[in-house]
This record gives structure tokens, C-alpha cells and sequence, in this order.
């Protein structure tokens, strides 16, 4: 006979499922954490009581103290920007998850120090067990904010300069790659960039995207111009490459309202698209349908970014330790884009 196998401990996964409730809902059980409804903790007790679960201590640890809300602060000091369809999908990807939980979501507005100061002192008084921080540009102190208040913190994206331990992002120079890719293979060469701001990763990483694909195929990758990720910033950079870059057949710009800019100066100046010149957006968002043609585009999955970015920070107040994730993108062929004869 062999030697006895020591018996196998349950999991919480085992009694979250058991219990009908959610991971992060049967931890805060466990954890005797604030916010459980009545009916949930009895499902989560019963079933721990039915398998003979132990709790991690080093877990409950952690979730004990826990007040029951969490943040999700942006760089941007206009509360209309919430309304912003990239950032509202990314919100609304949140509220989904975190309605699984009964974490309270709190919405914070922190670009000037004023406002990078209250969320420091709102994390200082321990109003809140986390944060999800979105689109930061190199220098934004709040980058540092895991390290200035040990409290677990998600990225949307990643900063510039700092290469955080939780994000959620996407592969923007592969996927900007791929749309320049896609401008080549319809046949044009004479293609133009509009970056978004380049101190900011998603606009670093989508020009470097730009400058893999030409430089694979040959072609040089000297015309470009910044923009903001505006329409308005689009539109004077479409207006600045036009005067530089009278021949250009194709433009890859970083995000659709920037193409959307680009569309307009480019028929103010008489261009057909996608007859003329050819033109690429990046994100997908809604108004890629309602632009006059409607714009290839680069597919990202915004709402599943939010949806991801909270999922992530429930885990980190459960205890567990998640690994970042990179979300896949896809092109989206519309009509701004049209095969073209190859040209030397």
C-alpha cells in the first residue's frame, strides 16, 4: 500500500461557487469585511461550514481592515470628461463588475495638484481599499502612488516611466502596426501619423507602431505630427501635414476623433477619401460609424478594460495576486480606406 495522501483543502472558489456568490463576495464574508447582504453571508457560511474551509490568514489579514469602496480617478479636471465615450465605456465596464461585489464606486476628477492631493489624503484616511488610475502622462506624480501609500492600485494603461505591478492594456504598438500594415497592403506608401500626446505610453507606443511597420517595409516614417487626441488637435495636425506633406496618400491617425478631424480638413482641402488619401482611426468608438466615410479603424475592447481593471482589484482585496494583462485588438475594415494601384 502506498503512503496516505493528505486530504486536499477546499478553495474559495469552491465555496463561492457552492454558495451561488461571487469570489470577491464570499471573501469579504470570510473576511468579515462591511457592505455583505444578509442572504450572502448566510449562503457563504453555510458552505464553508459544508466543506471544512480554513481561511489564508495572510489573506484575511489583508481584507479585515477594508472600508467597503473603491476609486477610479483619471487625470482630467472637467467632470464632463466622465462623459467622454472612451472613459464612459471604461466606467461602465467597471460599474459592471464591481455590481458582482459590494465594493461602492467613488468617481475622482485628480489632474491638478489640488485634486492629486485629495485623492492622496482620501486614500491616507482609508475612505478607500483601492484605486484605478487611467491615463497618466510621464511625469503625473500620481504614477507613484503605490509606492507613496501602499494601497493596491490598477493601471489603465501603463505611465510612461514607471512600469507599474497591476495594469490592464492594450497592445498599442502591435495593434498600431497592424493599421499601418493594412495602409500598406491597399497599396499606399506615402503615409503620414498623428500622434496623441508622446508623454503619455498609448501615444508613444502607437508612433512606435507606425515607425515598425514602415520600417519593415522600406518606407520612410518622417511624417508626422502631433496632435492631442482631439478632433480639434486632429485638424490642425491634419492641416500642418498637408503644408508639409502635399503628396501624402494615407494618414494613420493615434484615435478616431483625431481621424474625425483629419476627415474634415482633409475635405476642406478638397481631398477625396478614401479616393485621394486613405485614412485610419484607433479605439472604435461610436462616432467611427457616424463620420463621413464611415472609419476603418482599430478595434480595442474598452469596456472589458474596465471590466478587467476592476476584476484585477478585486482580487488584490481578496489577497490574491493577479498578473497584468495585455487585451487583444482588431481591425475593422469601413470606408475610409480603399485598395489603391501599388506605386513605386
Amino acid at each position: 500500500m502506498g503512503t496516505p495522501q493528505p486530504s486536499r483543502q477546499p478553495t474559495l472558489d469552491e465555496v463561492a461557487a457552492l454558495a451561488g456568490v461571487s469570489r470577491s463576495a464570499a471573501s469579504r464574508v470570510i473576511n468579515n469585511a462591511p457592505h455583505v447582504s444578509r442572504a450572502k453571508r448566510e449562503a457563504v457560511e453555510r458552505a464553508i461550514a459544508e466543506l471544512g474551509y480554513v481561511p489564508n490568514p495572510t489573506a484575511r489579514a489583508l481584507a479585515t481592515s477594508q472600508v467597503g469602496s473603491v476609486v477610479f480617478a483619471m487625470p482630467n479636471d472637467d467632470p464632463a470628461a466622465f462623459g467622454d465615450p472612451f472613459f464612459a465605456q471604461v466606467v461602465r465596464g467597471v460599474s459592471a463588475e464591481l455590481a458582482k461585489t459590494d465594493l461602492e464606486l467613488m468617481l475622482v476628477a485628480a489632474p491638478s495638484p489640488h485634486g492629486r492631493d485629495r485623492l492622496r489624503r482620501l486614500v491616507r484616511a482609508r475612505r478607500a481599499d483601492g484605486v484605478m488610475l487611467m491615463a497618466l502622462s510621464g511625469d503625473d506624480p500620481l504614477a507613484h502612488l503605490p509606492e507613496e501609500t501602499g494601497i493596491p492600485v490598477v493601471f489603465g494603461g501603463r505611465p510612461l516611466h514607471v512600469q507599474p505591478r497591476w495594469y490592464v492594456d492594450v497592445d498599442n504598438r502591435a495593434s498600431a502596426r497592424l493599421a499601418v500594415e493594412h495602409l500598406l497592403r491597399t497599396g499606399h506608401r506615402r503615409i503620414a501619423t498623428i500622434t496623441g500626446p508622446l508623454d503619455t505610453d498609448v501615444a508613444t507606443a502607437r508612433h512606435h507602431g507606425f515607425r515598425d511597420a514602415m520600417a519593415e517595409a522600406g518606407l520612410p516614417a518622417d511624417r508626422v505630427a502631433a496632435g492631442d487626441f482631439t478632433e480639434t488637435g486632429g485638424a490642425a495636425a491634419m492641416t500642418r501635414l498637408l503644408d508639409a506633406f502635399p503628396d501624402l496618400d494615407a494618414v494613420f491617425a493615434a484615435n478616431d476623433d483625431m481621424a474625425a478631424g483629419a476627415l474634415r480638413v482633409l475635405r476642406a482641402h478638397g481631398r477625396d477619401v478614401p479616393g485621394d488619401v486613405g485614412v485610419i482611426g484607433f479605439d472604435d468608438l461610436p462616432a467611427a460609424l457616424h463620420t463621413d466615410p464611415q472609419l476603418t479603424t482599430i478595434h480595442q475592447p474598452i469596456e472589458a478594460l474596465g471590466r478587467e481593471m476592476a476584476r484585477m482589484l478585486v482580487a488584490l482585496l481578496a489577497g490574491e495576486r493577479p498578473c497584468p494583462i495585455i487585451l487583444p485588438a482588431r481591425l475593422v475594415e469601413r470606408d475610409s480606406v480603399r485598395a489603391r494601384p501599388l506605386t513605386g
